[in-house]
């Protein structure tokens, strides 16, 4: 059966929530930069950002321990930044240079970084929920108490695969967080005018999968309700899904004009739900932190990302030698996991 809504914010001490909030802002600024340098022909392709979504993997990352893992679909740069990827790594990436975390072959959708148990962003809509299961097989296979977060779309949520993925995980009992960010609009088209049931957290009950809608805006909300499922996966219990209803302020993709919504929608939600201006409420008005030490943090935070700004353009194109490496992977010592 489905679980209530999570309405209940998890306490946290002062340093955490400062935490969350240079977190967020690091990816706010890099998102800004990318749009940036996307504009200037510097990043070609597909780039698709995650300005306003910031609180879904922020709180996500907060509940997570140490060699979890996570896999998710194009939308993934905030992802590699919450999880610790280097920025300097990641946009070199998406520039196409030899210093990126795919020596430039792979761009904005496809990086990796066996480190930081960062398994991919996908384009191929819904392909990587069934990665993410076989990720959680792998751990439920050697007994290690790790989980796994497959993130997907609300468009994805209607794609065949995910059941198919829904009925192996809870038919096996994998300890995987199937997160469902639903910015509402999925490549363009409203959630009302292309899905038959509002609540796609429900969408696990015929599997015997619980779950819970947050809200994605809420970095503290987000946080609490992970805890929870990864508190379920790590008992044995099985899957869990989280449906995290967010908002992005930009079109699907660099290439979107978002007609199919109104600029006022838009900036209302900027000025009464922001997930980064939330949390500098709490700090103010908390006093935790003062308005010189948040523009002090702001002024560490762009000084980061022009930093990888300035590294990507440094770094050289990747030599045609690069064409033949990374073909097929190394072999692993005996017993070794990915």
């Amino acid at each position: 059966m489905a679980a209530k809504k999570s309405t209940r914010k998890s306490n946290v001490s002062a340093e955490d929530l400062k935490a969350y909030y240079k977190d967020m802002l690091l990816i706010r600024r890099f998102e800004e930069k990318a749009g940036q340098l996307y504009g200037m022909g510097l990043i070609g392709g597909f780039c698709h950002l995650y300005i306003g979504q910031e609180a879904v993997v922020v709180g996500l990352e907060a509940a997570a321990e140490e060699g979890d893992k996570r896999v998710t679909s194009y939308r993934d740069h905030g992802h590699m930044l919450a999880c610790g990827m280097n920025p300097d790594g990641v946009m070199a990436e998406l520039t196409g240079r030899e210093g990126g975390y795919s020596r430039g072959k792979g761009g904005s959708m496809h990086m990796f970084s066996r480190e930081k148990h960062f398994y991919g962003g996908h384009g191929i809509v819904g392909a990587q929920v069934p990665i993410g299961a076989g990720l959680a097989f792998a751990d439920k296979y050697l007994e290690n108490g790790r989980v796994t977060f497959a993130y997907f779309g609300d468009g994805a949520a209607n794609q065949g695969q995910i059941y198919e993925t829904f009925n192996m995980a809870a038919l096996w009992k994998l300890p995987v967080v199937f997160v469902i960010e639903n910015n509402q609009y999925a490549m363009g088209t409203a959630q009302s005018r292309s899905t038959s049931t509002p609540a796609l957290y429900t969408r696990g009950e015929a599997f015997g999968i619980p779950g819970e809608e947050v809200d994605g805006m809420d970095v503290l909300k987000v946080k609490e309700a992970g805890e929870k499922a990864v508190a379920h996966c790590r008992n044995g219990d099985g899957p869990y899904i989280l449906e995290i209803k967010t908002y992005r302020y930009r079109g699907h993709s660099m290439s979107d004009p978002a007609k199919y919504r109104t600029r006022e929608e838009v900036q209302k939600m900027r000025e009464e739900r922001d997930c980064i201006e939330m949390v500098r409420k709490m700090l103010l008005e908390g006093k935790h932190a003062s308005e010189e030490d948040l523009k002090a943090i702001d002024k560490e935070i762009k000084e980061v990302v022009n930093a990888s700004a300035e590294f990507a353009k440094e770094s050289p194109e990747p030599d045609v030698s690069e064409l033949y490496t990374d073909i097929y992977a190394d072999e692993l010592p005996q017993g070794e996991a990915v």
